[in-house]
């Protein structure tokens, strides 16, 4: 039991929710990638458009396709430029002292809220849901024209270039996923040990070499091109990161993808956690491919996309097999397509796609306004966490990098998932904690410390000045005192109120 007033020394072993990052990696990271930490002591309107009036079935070909290129695509279902986007209105949740407090949604990292303009696009899309690519049925084709328009505003997002490819897939995990099966055999790739799991897995373990968490860019600039200089002659795949999904801080990828094309290889980036924080465009980033997904940018519904050259996908086998994917089947041979549908094998999730583009849109077209709202969230968290006695932030790069509104930190003698869970109980406040899917990361950026866990602090577009002011006031009182109330750990459950009044969650959606 942790009683209130009383600091962990060696909690027990944590037992989170299925999904949390609880294993410790055998591949530690040697002292070299010790980053290096801080512990200073200071203190829209709703778019509801409508399908227009059905054209006769006596309208000619041509007259059908220009009805249906007039249809508008889902991308443009937003708000209002200039302004920041609108988010579905937060809930209100119990905490265990019997009331009821605004969700304070600190875990924009993990998965993001819906944006209203996505949710009125969704509706919409829904109202002629229907087979893709595949019927002549009025409600078919206008789901088509939906579906390739979303490719297209995708491809708009993240500044495609003539010839590059969207593939729909599940998130940014699939994305990389398939990227490696269509890594030609004997590619030599290049990760930093700071990835995402996402992007450290999925390539053949003995075809790559994984880089030490740098201290600097300057040092990540000299790993990277030690390393590509052991690969002359060799195709290579340089793998890199556009914001940390641990610290949030954001990495030079220009200066490193100019370093991996001097030594003629690609560049892959994991964009998860920059596109919805910062603009992404292929050409100026010099980066080959590009991956990201729909859940961190407002659109949480199970979509990401893959953007990048055609020769390697198009080269490799198909990564669904089945229909869409083929061009011709025979009793002995079977002729596969070229471009996208060639790894969208299946009916594809287009309502998914509807919200991703939604999202790309919104975003694509408030940019400015968001990037000014995110920098004053980042400010406050940061200096807000930095002034607190006994909690300590991390970062890769030093106090000074600049960062999305991510703040990962610790506080003294307490454990993390304690931590998390006192401020979901008490306050109604949403975080992350564990490893973050980045074990190699956390394991050396908590080398000397006797944690193994930190806590993870993400906003965004749903966060408001009240969420920050009550965060700041709860991990300051966590701090100082611990928990207002007694918890136990219970196997399966973590920390949990001994008196928790809130009850379990029983009712469902439909």
């Amino acid at each position: 039991m942790f009683s209130p007033g009383l600091l962990v020394g060696n909690p027990p072993p944590r037992w989170g929710a299925p999904g949390d990052d609880l294993v410790g990696c055998s591949n530690a990271v040697g002292k070299r990638g010790l980053a290096s930490t801080s512990r200073v002591h200071r203190l829209s309107r709703e778019h509801q458009m409508s399908i227009a009036t059905s054209v006769p079935h006596t309208a000619t070909p041509e007259r059908r396709r220009t009805w249906l290129r007039s249809v508008p695509s889902p991308g443009q279902v937003v708000a209002e430029p200039g302004r920041v986007p609108a988010v579905v209105a937060a809930p209100h949740v119990p905490t265990c002292h019997g009331t009821l407090v605004e969700y304070a949604n600190f875990d924009h990292g993990a998965s993001t809220p819906a944006l209203a303009s996505v949710v009125a696009a969704v509706d919409k899309a829904t109202a002629t849901y229907s087979s893709v690519h595949r019927g002549q049925g009025w409600a078919s084709q206008v789901s088509s024209h939906y579906y390739e328009a979303a490719r297209e505003e995708v491809a708009r997002f993240v500044g495609a270039r003539e010839g590059d490819e969207v593939v729909f897939t599940r998130n940014t995990t699939d994305a990389f996923t398939l990227l490696a099966r269509a890594v030609p055999r004997r590619t030599r790739v290049i990760v930093f040990a700071t990835e995402h799991h996402a992007t450290l897995l999925p390539w053949e373990p003995r075809n790559t070499t994984r880089l030490p968490v740098p201290l600097t860019h300057a040092d990540a600039e000299i790993l990277l091109a030690d390393a590509l200089a052991r690969t002359r002659g060799s195709r290579t795949l340089v793998v890199l990161n556009g914001a940390s999904n641990v610290t949030g801080e954001y990495w030079p990828v220009e200066r490193l993808s100019a370093i991996a094309r001097s030594h003629g290889a690609r560049v892959a980036l994991d964009a998860a956690q920059l596109v919805g924080h910062r603009r992404v465009d292929l050409d100026t980033l010099g980066v080959d491919y590009v991956a990201f997904s729909g859940h961190k940018i407002y659109a949480p519904y199970g979509a990401g996309a893959l953007v990048g050259r055609a020769d390697w996908l198009d080269a490799a086998a198909p990564y669904l097999a089945g229909g869409g994917a083929t061009a011709a089947v025979g009793a002995l041979s079977t002729t596969w397509r070229t471009g996208p549908a060639r790894h969208e094998g299946g009916t594809p999730n287009v309502l998914g796609a509807v919200a991703l583009a939604a999202a790309c849109a919104a975003i694509r077209e408030n940019r400015v306004a968001l990037e000014t709202h995110e920098a004053e969230l980042t400010q406050r968290l940061v200096d807000g966490l930095r002034a607190v006695d006994g909690v300590e932030t991390w970062s890769i790069f030093g106090d000074g990098a600049d960062r999305a509104p991510v703040v990962t930190f610790t506080i003294d003698g307490l454990d993390s998932s304690l931590v998390s869970a006192a401020l979901s109980a008490e306050h109604g406040i949403g975080v992350r904690d564990g490893k973050f899917c980045a074990h190699l990361l956390v394991d050396s950026l908590l080398a000397d410390e006797d944690v193994d866990t930190a806590v993870r602090v993400s906003a965004g577009l749903a966060t408001t000045d009240e969420h920050v002011e009550r965060l700041l006031a709860a991990v300051a009182s966590l701090a100082a005192q611990g928990p207002s109330v007694a918890y136990d750990h219970v196997e399966g459950s973590g920390w949990v109120p001994v008196d928790d009044r809130r009850g379990t969650p029983t009712d469902l959606p439909w």
